[in-house]
């Protein structure tokens, strides 16, 4: 096809999922001229598995989007169907906020997001190629014959790249949910020099609602008090839909094992590696086989239509055995699939070609984002896009790279691990893998990141000054509590009614409300719970900075040493080879990884606490310029 001139950019995002919509959306918001290339314009923000946004560790990463002025927290505050908090057994630091949405209302919503975006242009095409000179991208070139020039450019590619569909032993060459897919784009990443692999995940069936029997279920309600993603929602209140715990049965394990072989996980057909924390029913009836059943959660997709999403039992079984298998499940004897689960195949890169700002190496101008830097999730993807597009904007503006260390966010311990350690499967954020996540709780990512996030023109005035008057109350509030105090004649009858332990002595609100038992529900009987105007966002940061002072003082001493190591900085041309001292590995690794810090260095696989001291005896040297 005969090439054409189609227009130049500032930054071309290829991909309109939920990395390339972060992306595009911060790069026009802070003035690029913005072109976002997607297969089809009604995969935008497609939710192509499981209808929900956040979970555990997830919903810390949605709520840091927002808080630098992302827009995942907003659309899913505007389109959720069922709101929970989870983990709230537990303490505040792995508590995580998660919420069943309307797939198509999502996708609508960001879609009119992006289409009244000033500076931000669409267009429904296939990026085939990457325009370079040498190693220096220019721009993309597309399936329709368009050459578009850009000064930057995101790869937000997803699961699209030479996809492949497996249902049982038939293979389709197409997206999810019979989109298309991207046919050329890889060879031209490999020309480029790019290490490419092959990863897999997949998802389950759905479902008719009306051929389900509920009766037999455990309703999973909402919250009575629903908490909004967005730090600039305060009430969201709504009827909320109800979803449903069921289980499979010993038959259901029983047809699984017999017909293990028919499912293209368990055939040979899948050579990608799949996500090690989402694994199929295949994979849980096999390496779990002392177990009879497993639990299952039954979701509705949304509220125009009955299609129900059965999580947990994704699966690559032929259609024949996939009706067999979930008709064998409780509540699900008489059920009609509507669209079959199905495993997809998909190339991805290894991430360690990636600096921390998200540009990949030894390619200038090109950078990359989601799904396409080997991790599974919306909710990853969302804040690999947010950075790659901010990070876009700050090179054409000269300015210093953009990075979250992993003692500012959940944002920083997701970009850290894949670039400094790489993954051999899918990556999924977890709370476990954030060594801070006391200080990283998802009711204080506003006041960690706000006002970075102002500082690079990305937040608005409004978001700005809500985080400022938020700041100012909890301040407030804790120094009220301080000040005030509460006598036993104010509160022992209180405590006896609850079976509480008494006071003998009058004390500070703030030394009462560190007791494990006491919250501001006992203040307010007390009448000791402030002002009417005192929001209850700021009572619960208050309530948690107080009981947790001790822990979390521990915790900001551990973040200054820490600190310490991220500031000794290593020079990207630095040949390790040249290092005496070094074992083998340790230059091996160091080499291909170029960290940015000594305390980057530290993570590596391979390089040890003896090769971390050589390294700052190398650097104190240099200080002293090689005497």
């Amino acid at each position: 096809m005969e090439k054409f001139e189609a227009g130049n950019y500032d930054i071309i995002v290829v991909g309109a999922g939920h990395a390339g919509c972060e992306a595009a959306l911060a790069s026009a918001r802070m003035g690029m001229k913005t072109l976002m290339i997607t297969l089809s314009l009604d995969a935008i923000a497609a939710l192509a598995c499981n209808p929900s946004i956040g979970g555990t560790g997830k919903g810390q990463l949605v709520k840091e989007v927002d808080a630098l002025g992302g827009e995942m927290g907003l659309n899913i505050d505007k389109t959720y169907i069922q709101s929970k908090m989870l983990n709230t057994a537990k303490g505040p630091a792995v508590h995580s906020l998660r919420a069943q949405t309307d797939k198509n209302l999502y996708h609508r919503v960001m879609k009119e997001t992006i289409e009244n975006q000033e500076n931000l242009d669409l267009v429904m095409d296939e990026v085939e190629e990457i325009l370079h000179e040498g190693n220096l991208v220019t721009g993309v070139a597309t399936r329709l014959g368009c050459n578009y020039r850009a000064k930057m450019t995101i790869l937000a590619t997803g699961v699209y790249l030479k996809s492949t569909i497996f249902i049982g032993h038939d293979t389709f060459d197409e997206g999810p949910n019979g989109f298309g897919y991207a046919k050329k784009l890889t060879d031209s990443l490999v020309e480029l020099g790019l290490s490419m692999r092959r990863f897999k995940t997949g998802t389950p069936a759905r479902v008719h609602r009306d051929s389900i029997d509920f009766s037999v279920m455990q309703p999973q309600p909402g919250d009575e008090e629903v908490t909004p993603f967005s730090f600039m929602n305060d009430n969201i209140e709504k009827e909320q839909v109800m979803c449903y715990l069921t289980r499979t049965t010993p038959y259901t394990k029983e047809l699984i094992q017999e017909n293990i072989t028919r499912s293209a996980m368990y055939s040979g057909n899948i050579e990608g590696t799949g996500p090690r924390y989402c694994p199929s029913i295949e994979d849980k009836i096999v390496k779990f086989s002392d177990k009879e059943t497993h639990q299952l959660f039954i979701e509705p997709e949304g509220l125009d239509n009955k299609e129900m999403y059965i999580q947990g039992v994704s699966t690559s079984f032929p259609l024949d055995m996939q009706i067999k298998m979930y008709r064998s499940i409780k509540g699900l004897e008489n059920v009609k699939i509507m669209r079959p689960a199905y495993a997809i195949e998909y190339d991805c890169i290894d991430p360690t070609q990636l600096k921390s700002n998200l540009e990949i190496k030894g390619v200038k101008n090109l950078f990359s984002a989601g799904q396409f830097n080997g991790t599974s999730g919306y909710e990853e993807a969302a804040a690999q896009g947010l950075v790659a597009g901010i990070n876009a904007v700050l090179k054409i503006r000269g300015e210093e790279p953009f990075v979250i260390d992993r003692s500012e966010g959940y944002i920083g311990v997701l970009i850290d691990d894949l670039v400094t350690k790489g993954t051999n499967e899918p990556y999924r954020m977890m709370t476990s893998r954030a060594e801070y996540r006391l200080y990283l709780r998802q009711d204080n990512a506003d006041m960690r990141l706000t006002q970075r996030g102002y500082d690079i023109g990305l937040v608005s005035e409004e978001r700005y000054n809500r985080y400022l008057n938020k700041k100012k109350a909890v301040e407030e509030e804790i120094e009220r509590l301080k000040t005030d105090r509460i006598t036993p004649n104010e509160i022992n009858e209180i405590l006896e009614e609850k079976g509480l332990v008494t006071l003998n002595n009058g004390l500070s609100l703030y030394e009462f409300l560190k007791r494990p038992e006491i919250d501001y529900s006992i203040l307010k009987l007390a009448g000791k719970d402030g002002d009417e105007a005192i929001s209850d966002e700021v009572k619960k940061q208050a309530e948690i900075m107080t009981k947790y002072e001790g822990y979390i003082a521990k915790q900001m001493k551990q973040i200054d040493q820490f600190r310490k190591l991220e500031k000794k900085k290593l020079y990207e041309d630095l040949n390790y080879d040249e290092i005496d001292g070094l074992r083998l590995e340790a230059k091996q690794k160091l080499n291909e990884i170029k960290p940015a810090s000594i305390g980057q260095a530290s993570r590596i696989s391979g390089v040890s606490p003896a090769d971390i001291s050589v390294l700052l005896i190398y650097l104190e040297q240099k200080r002293r310029g090689g005497k």
